[in-house]
């Protein structure tokens, strides 16, 4: 069996890579990839994740027998529809499904519709009247741009004129272009941050193992937010009980939900929740995989990942299995100056071996030669497993230490909340 991963990021490497080790696959693509990913016997494939009809044709003349679409660009493009009107598989949702994540006040309606818990909030195109709302409301609260701004259209304010900032960024000065022409903006809610993931296919769905992302760029959750610097799995501080509620209040419903809506959904559904004194609420759902919680997710499955996506695309119930003892941890390495402006081109270090395992997000290889340079602003993601999430954290640190790093950053406090 051949297989075609769509996407580029740390992500797409970590998909393709577990795919790679199933039985039965022989060959797995990726489009357009980056060439760290090479190092792992992926094949890349030099197609952008806009060029369906290429996409589409590549996939028909290898056989490829389905296809995972890693970007929410692409989801949101409704490259899952072109492929299936190809008659292809893809596991994504379609362009309708996606927009749980492309349009935050779509998301929001139909979690008030559904009685899926959330934060109060308000949708608004005019800035005076966003100005408006805010001042009425106080401080803390939160600016979220309503379309896709690869992770950092959030503003959480703590005064109100840096709300009001936020807003005028968004809907006067486009900001985030036509992400931004509307704002929801919303109650500031206080907990502890979770992911939730699940493989879905209409209303069956198959709870992943709990994971927490470290968006901001520097230590102390300190600085702009990031794509994600960092995660751990599971989290371990975080009771059963609330992982089983956050299913019957957010999942079943909101699933239930998009069926009656005439948009079922079919791949990864992620939901970015925070557990506040009334029980578990939703942040935002994500119509995909997250990206750094993939890589520190997927190394946990037990069982044979292609098999079990195959399973749930021909709705057959699948075995899935997952490591139950210890933690999984992984820190981002970013070049200096992410998320704003970084340089491109410096040497990285050599790709580890064993026990930890090297993630590339943004590295090309030098011209006439395997060496490998950064070529984004998330480069590559160390990622190890251990007991616990002190001995993975002094792994992890102690090969980083090793490295060198210069010109390229990474926080040193990734899973530090679950070991105070």
């Amino acid at each position: 069996m051949k297989l075609l991963v769509v996407g580029s990021g740390g992500r797409e490497h970590a998909i393709a890579k577990k795919l790679l080790e199933s039985q039965g696959v022989e060959q797995v693509f990726v489009a357009p990839g980056n060439d760290g990913m090479t190092l792992d016997g992926l094949d890349l494939v030099n197609i952008g994740i806009s060029e369906h009809s290429r996409l589409i044709k590549f996939a028909k003349e290898n056989d490829i027998a389905w296809s995972f679409i890693g970007p929410d660009d692409a989801l949101a493009a409704g490259i899952v529809d072109d492929f299936n009107q190809a008659g292809l598989k893809a596991f994504g949702p379609s362009r309708l499904a996606a927009e749980l994540e492309w349009s935050k006040d779509f998301a929001k309606e139909i979690m008030v519709k559904y009685g899926v818990p959330t934060a109060a909030y308000g949708t608004f195109s005019d800035f005076e009247e966003a100005k408006a709302y805010i001042e009425k409301q106080g401080a803390p609260i939160v600016v979220k741009a309503d379309g896709l701004a690869l992770g950092k259209g959030v503003v959480v304010a703590e005064t109100v004129e840096q709300a009001v900032e936020a807003a005028h960024d968004m809907l006067l000065d486009n900001k985030f272009g036509d992400s931004g022409a509307r704002v929801v903006i919303e109650e500031f809610l206080d907990g502890e941050e979770f992911s939730l993931f699940a493989f879905v296919n209409g209303d069956k769905f198959y709870i992943l193992p709990t994971a927490q992302d470290h968006k901001r760029a520097y230590d102390g959750d300190k600085g702009p937010n990031t794509g994600g610097m960092g995660a751990y799995a599971p989290v371990p501080h975080l009771p059963k009980s609330v992982v089983v509620q956050s299913v019957e209040t957010i999942i079943k419903p909101v699933l239930k939900g998009m069926i009656a809506e005439g948009r079922p959904y079919l791949g990864v559904l992620y939901a970015g929740l925070i557990l506040t004194a009334d029980g578990p609420k939703v942040i935002e759902f994500n119509s995909r995989f997250g990206d750094p919680e993939t890589q520190i997710i997927l190394p946990r499955l037990t069982s044979d990942f292609a098999q079990n996506i195959t399973d749930i695309l021909d709705k057959k119930e699948p075995t899935i299995t997952w490591l139950d003892e210890g933690v999984t941890l992984g820190v981002v390495v970013a070049s200096e100056g992410y998320p704003l402006d970084y340089e491109k081109g410096l040497p990285l270090p050599e790709k580890t071996d064993g026990d930890i395992i090297t993630y590339y997000a943004g590295a090309k290889f030098a011209e006439n030669s395997r060496a490998l340079l950064s070529n984004g602003g998330r480069v590559y993601m160390l990622v190890t497993t251990a007991d616990t999430v002190s001995a993975a954290q002094e792994k992890i640190y102690d090969q980083l230490k090793k490295q060198d790093t210069t010109g390229l950053f990474y926080r040193t406090d990734i899973g530090s909340k679950a070991v105070k």
